[in-house]
């Protein structure tokens, strides 16, 4: 069985943040850029806090099956919620999207170079 790469993707708000936790965000927010957002197996954080409160959560995880896709999904949200959680930061409407790239259409490059070596 092949291994599949999953795509997850959650989307959130802060919420009752303190002044300090603002400002710390704040002073973070180059390393959170969402310039450098990417799919990471350790999970990146985008935000942009002095223009809102929303922030997205990347990460990639790996499956055997295509029901695998749940379990990645349930992993990014628990990475995520432990993360604001050690730093205290509330938050509130996560929801979530994942994508399983075994399934993701061939992009022009892809099928191109396909065909050549078919």
């Amino acid at each position: 069985m092949s291994t599949r790469t999953f795509r997850v993707t959650v989307r959130g708000a802060f919420f009752g943040l303190t002044g300090e936790q603002r400002a710390e965000l704040l002073a973070r927010a180059p390393e959170h850029d969402v310039l450098r957002a990417a799919f990471t197996p350790q999970g990146h954080l985008s935000y942009d806090i002095a223009a809102r409160d929303a922030f997205t959560f990347r990460i990639a995880r790996e499956g055997e099956a295509e029901e695998d896709i749940l379990t990645a999904t349930e992993d990014a949200e628990t990475v995520l919620r432990q993360w604001l959680s050690d730093r205290g930061y509330g938050y509130k409407n996560l929801r979530s999207q994942a994508q399983d790239l075994s399934q993701a259409p061939l992009g022009k490059r892809q099928r191109r170079a396909a065909r050549q070596a078919g």
